[in-house]
């Protein structure tokens, strides 16, 4: 896998967090805030692996 593909892929998953932090706001989420809240904390160490691996080339 490329550099650009592996870019390509980081900003999928950085859209797909949005979605989970808009899930959050949901007052009717019950439980499943504790899986939400755990995606988020793990897409969080993914970014971040990504930005030392790849700090010249951003997120964005």
């Amino acid at each position: 896998m490329d550099k650009e593909t592996i870019k390509q892929r980081i900003n999928a998953v950085q859209n797909k967090r949005e979605y989970l932090l808009s899930l959050l706001e949901q007052p009717n989420l019950g439980s499943l805030r504790i899986d939400v809240n755990q995606a988020l904390e793990e897409m969080d160490e993914l970014l971040d692996e990504f930005q030392r691996t790849f700090p010249e080339q951003g997120t964005n």
